[in-house]
């Protein structure tokens, strides 16, 4: 018996990704690895996320954002090594590290910070699992236009192989959806059928299922309107493309050339293939009346599990009540027993009346009263910190003091005659030390907390200062450019 031939995609996938990779998806807390996985693509890896740094994210960055995940995600389940009361960021260092040896993250360095990357290929399959769980019903009618304008710019000579490549494709990936649609909805009437009531089952069945779970223009199908009558111009011009010189010579060339480096024999085949999944185009009526022949079967199934619930609950109770009420005004009538005495029918097994249990009133809600030094001692802590902040405005706001009768001022002559002031002098030193660095990461975040301001350092020696010490500096107005002049 002969071997069977390895396909490509069996050698490719663990070349492209870490081998380890699928191991948080596997292990005992997967849902939550994977609800870690998606906040993470939606804060910071995935196409909707801030544009990253170039260098990449800080580990500490990543390291909160776990962190503060794990406030409000579900309990994880202590796996081999972990504790219920280790400290939340303890925690959230510990899955960073199993992520990371998995595969998921890629840790670098830039300077002396350590950044970290998510690789194209780890990032493209986690794009696509995450699309695949969040795919909703296909509409048939946008998958038939793309087809059609593809098609068509081919034929016109406006586009090359590309598109046609593109457009069989999308045909080929239609037809395999309208087919395996069938399989689907055998598979959505078993779950439906095992809803507990009937409540659950009507209400689960009569929600249009098949237009929010699988083609959401179902309906539309067979009209005159959707896109899908146009399928014989889609084939018209694909026969078209087949058949006449022109365009037949110019694809090949495109798909020997450019796609199959050369290669013939490779290149027609490839153009054959895509002309016949274009072709697979004609069946789509085929696949349609199959798909309607599995939904006209689960209406039958449907209608008759309905059928049989209604039934089963008719009204019973009236029945026995009229049963009852004429043998009590006929009691000589002749009568087949139907269940024997005290067996089955007898006054201990009826059910007992229903007793009304009266619900305890809730209780009035607490009202927390502040008392007066308790609301003093709050007042003083918002104003001591709010004193204590300072912000680019504050910031530009002593530099003003400062410099309203001169341009330059001195470090050593900046006032710090108040908790602001000091406050305001600490930042500035602070500034003047990224600005001065040489790191353009630090100028820039320097320049940006102290808009219009300039710090140059006059000496490289630390000097005493009665609060703080450092280096010394210069405080002037930052001077830029406008139209060949310098302006302040």
């Amino acid at each position: 018996m002969a071997v069977p031939s390895v396909t490509p995609a069996s050698m490719a996938l663990f070349q492209r990704i870490p081998e380890r990779l699928f191991g948080p998806l596997a292990s005992q807390n997967r849902h939550a690895y994977w609800a870690l996985l998606c906040h993470l693509h939606r804060r910071r890896f995935g196409p909707d996320a801030p544009l990253p740094p170039s260098y990449g994210i800080l580990q500490r960055e990543i390291t909160q954002e776990i962190e503060d995940h794990l406030k409000y995600a579900d309990e994880w389940q202590p796996e081999s090594g972990d504790q219920h009361d280790t400290p939340l960021n303890i925690r959230a260092i510990g899955i960073f590290n199993r992520l990371l040896e998995a595969g998921w993250f890629r840790l670098e360095k830039y300077g002396i910070e350590k950044t970290v990357n998510m690789a194209p290929a780890v990032g493209q399959l986690l794009t696509q699992l995450i699309n695949f769980a969040e795919t909703g019903p296909v509409f048939v009618s946008g998958k038939i236009r793309s087809i059609d304008a593809a098609v068509a710019q081919v034929h016109k000579g406006v586009a090359s192989g590309d598109l046609l490549r593109e457009a069989a494709e999308q045909c080929r990936n239609l037809l395999v959806y309208i087919r395996n649609t069938g399989t689907n909805v055998r598979d959505l009437m078993a779950a439906i059928g095992a809803q507990p009531t009937t409540a659950q089952y009507v209400r689960t069945f009569f929600q249009d299922y098949i237009q929010q779970v699988f083609i959401g223009d179902y309906q539309e199908l067979r009209t005159r309107e959707h896109p899908l009558s146009k399928r014989q111009q889609i084939l018209d011009a694909v026969a078209d493309i087949d058949t006449e010189a022109d365009h037949r010579g110019r694809l090949l060339d495109w798909y020997v050339n450019r796609l199959c480096g050369g290669d013939d024999r490779k290149g027609q085949a490839a153009f054959q293939r895509d002309l016949q999944r274009l072709y697979e185009l004609d069946r789509i009526e085929e696949y349609l009346e199959r798909l309607d022949e599995e939904i006209r079967s689960a209406n039958r199934r449907a209608l008759a599990f309905l059928e049989y619930k209604l039934r089963a609950i008719r009204p019973i109770d009236n029945l026995l009540r009229h049963t009852m009420d004429r043998l009590i005004a006929n009691p000589d009538i002749n009568v087949a027993r139907v269940f024997p005495p005290d067996a089955l029918m007898c006054g201990g097994r009826l059910a007992q009346p229903r007793k009304d249990v009266p619900r305890l009133a809730p209780t009035p809600l607490r009202q927390v009263i502040i008392s007066d030094r308790t609301r003093a001692i709050g007042n003083l802590v918002r104003r001591a910190q709010e004193r204590r902040s300072i912000t680019p405005l504050k910031l530009r706001a002593y530099a003003e003091k400062v410099l309203q009768d001169t341009a330059t001022a001195g470090s050593g002559d900046l006032p710090c005659g108040s908790i602001e002031d000091l406050r305001a002098f600490q930042v500035l030193t602070s500034v003047a030390m990224a600005t001065n660095s040489r790191i353009a990461r630090l100028e820039m975040e320097g320049r940006a907390s102290a808009p219009g301001i300039e710090l140059r350092y006059t000496s490289d020696e630390t000097a005493e200062h009665p609060y703080l010490s450092g280096k010394t500096f210069t405080l002037s107005w930052r001077k830029r450019r406008t139209k060949g002049r310098e302006t302040e």
